[in-house]
């Protein structure tokens, strides 16, 4: 099976000033140093060598179609892979460049969208969400009522405190994301269609403000919509949609040029796609990169490259700034990325699906304002120091920062049903090869 192209690794060398991280459309080629081995930033080629080989083995066992890697450590890029197919279907080899639907690694891009305007004065992530979304101050929450033979009835009651920004930024906000069975509010999104691509983010907001909230705000991690509404926050109070304040704020500053919530036809052919997998043998519905949707989700709509998120990366270990473009400040980026769930608060009821990532105290992991974030050391099986912080995208992407060991590792690849075994892997495999 072909696994590592020759042309893919003569573009890694020969065009790393072009794509590795990002050249700006009018301006030189950015891009992190690169270690002439990993040993000068501590880390072991041999042992590196480890996470190629296991990486291959999945291509070759069809657990994934293929996967571009990228691990940097004390601000130099300590290795970058290509393996297996951008398309398994047509047998198109990877490519470093290769552009990847990154699902929920969007929500960093939106929550810094929110903190930006909250510096400039504009905003308070301590305010309620009504403030700036007036459809949103005579939410409800849904309580499941259930009389002796076990039948339930959904009750309305006011919510005991305003759902803030804060809770949309952290997951407490009483909001979900729609999925079928016995929980009525869940199933409500699904029957409203919570979520089409056909709708813009504030005919979202209309549709939500007619449902109930499924928990009392501020009382409970779930995972939900929260984003999405943060991103009508944004548009709401910056007068810009969403993808043109981030095109023009974030990413353009920063020169992620592959990053947005579509690219354009021209670099359609650098699209990853998805294999075949599940019970059913079925392609995921995964869209096109190409694809512009109408529904601009500040929650998971972004198209990226490893080299453009790694650039991202690099930002938030470097507290807010970047070639010296500084759009938050370090104590910002200090708040963002500290757990700000309150003692004690539980889980939803769907949220084991995310297992040892999970955000819970049993996990000694919390959530911050974007990201999940490492509370404390011991309790989750996964290698990782206190203070690291972390998502990935329902599509298989996934990345996270370590500021102890001054490292990042971003890992894309289009693959619903193996990404949690391959995070899993990629903090074993890249923390075993951590030597100095």
């Amino acid at each position: 099976m072909f696994l590592f192209s020759s042309a893919s690794r003569l573009a890694l060398a020969g065009m790393a000033a072009l794509t590795l991280l990002g050249a700006g459309a009018t301006g030189a080629a950015q891009e992190l140093p690169r270690a002439a081995r990993p040993e000068e930033v501590g880390l072991s080629s041999a042992r590196l060598a480890r996470l190629t080989e296991r990486l291959r083995q999945g291509v070759e066992k069809g657990e994934i179609p293929g996967a571009v890697v990228l691990v940097a450590r004390r601000g130099r890029i300590a290795y970058q892979e290509s393996v297996g197919w951008r398309d398994a279907e047509a047998r198109v080899p990877m490519r470093p460049d290769a552009i990847f639907r990154i699902a929920s690694m969007t929500k960093p891009f939106t929550s810094l969208a929110i903190m930006m305007l909250a510096e400039e004065g504009r905003l308070s992530i301590a305010d309620p969400a009504a403030r700036y979304l007036p459809a949103f101050k005579d939410l409800k929450v849904g309580v499941v009522r259930r009389d002796g033979e076990g039948r339930g009835e959904l009750v309305l009651e006011a919510p005991r405190r305003p759902m803030t920004i804060q809770d949309l930024l952290r997951h407490t906000s009483g909001l979900t994301y729609g999925l079928a069975g016995p929980n009525p509010v869940k199933q409500a999104y699904v029957d409203a269609k919570v979520g089409s691509t056909e709708d813009t983010n504030e005919q979202l907001v209309a549709k939500l403000a007619r449902l109930p909230l499924v928990y009392q705000p501020g009382s409970t991690w779930e995972y939900s919509v929260a984003t999405d509404v943060l991103g009508r926050i944004v548009e709401v109070v910056s007068g810009l949609s969403l993808d043109r304040f981030i095109a023009e704020r974030i990413t353009g500053p920063l020169r992620l040029v592959d990053t947005g919530f579509s690219v354009p036809q021209g670099k359609g052919e650098r699209g990853a796609r998805p294999q075949r997998e599940g019970p059913r043998n079925e392609l995921p519905r995964v869209p096109p990169v190409i694809a512009d949707l109408p529904f601009k989700s500040g929650g998971g709509g972004m198209v990226s490259t490893a080299a453009d998120y790694a650039r991202f990366c690099q930002f938030w270990l470097n507290g807010g700034e970047l070639d010296g473009v500084r759009l938050v400040s370090r104590k910002t980026v200090e708040l963002m990325t500290s757990d700000h769930l309150p003692p004690g608060t539980p889980m939803g009821a769907d949220m084991a699906r995310f297992e040892a990532l999970q955000p819970s105290p049993e996990m000694g992991q919390g959530f911050g304002l974007g990201f999940a974030v490492r509370t404390e050391a011991g309790r989750s099986p996964l290698h990782g120091s206190p203070g690291d912080y972390f998502w990935g995208g329902a599509y298989g992407t996934y990345f996270w920062i370590d500021p102890k060991e001054k490292l990042f590792a971003v890992l894309m690849m289009q693959s619903p049903q193996a990404r949690l075994p391959y995070r899993y892997l990629m903090r074993e495999l890249v923390y075993q090869a951590i030597v100095d």
